[in-house]
Order: structure tokens, then sequence, then C-alpha cells
């Protein structure tokens, strides 16, 4: 007798976000991050125009930020979730020792469907 699986639901929490919607949040996080980049160039403007105290300390991290942070919003912008599992992805996994690959056995073990015409 075939023992049949129990019939697991899919809960909807479970699904992935939609493209669409995947999209939207990079653009979102993207549109953010030049934000912080333009307040850093305007930060950088205003400390060199007032002569600040410790300018020499502000501005190579006003600078540090205004290279780097395009360079990570694209990266940012650019990534996507994690994809699921291969299909083939358990076929190349290594098989225990008394489990024989299924293309070892004969064809006369190998089991098979019959497919009959007749009720």
């Amino acid at each position: 007798m075939v023992k049949r699986q129990a019939y697991q639901p899919i809960l909807i929490t479970d699904a992935s976000h939609s493209q669409d919607d995947q999209l939207t949040s990079r653009q979102k996080r993207y549109v953010l991050m030049m934000g912080v980049r333009v307040a850093c160039v305007i930060v950088g403007a205003v400390l060199v125009g007032v002569q600040a105290p410790l300018l020499w300390l502000w501005l190579p991290m006003v600078a540090l930020g205004m290279v780097l942070i395009p360079w990570l919003a694209v990266l940012l912008a650019n990534d996507r979730p994690p994809k699921e599992q291969h299909r083939l992805a358990n076929r190349f996994q290594p098989r225990h020792r008394d489990e024989t690959p299924p293309m070892s056995l004969t064809a006369d073990e190998r089991p098979h469907r019959i497919i009959d015409a007749e009720p």
C-alpha cells in the first residue's frame, strides 16, 4: 500500500513578494540613499563655508559618504531576494552507501508504470 503524504496547504505568509513590490522597495531604498548623499554634499558645503572647527575630521567623513553611498545604493538597488533552491539541486547531493542509485537497477527491478486502456 502506498502511503500518501498529508496535504500541506500553502500559507499566504509564506508567499514571496511580487516583482513589482520588490522593485518598488528597491527604488525607495535607492532614493533614500541618494537623499543621504545629497545631505552629505550640503553638509560638506556648509562646513567649508562657515570654516567649522575640526574641518579636517568632518570633510573626509562627508567625502567618504559621498563616494561610498552611490556605490552601495546601486548594489542594494540591484539586489534581489535569494532564489529558491533549484529543482535539480537534490540530484547532486551525495547518497548513503547502502542506497543504490536508480540507474544501477536493471530494467526489471526499476519501478515502472503500466497504462491499461481497459477499466
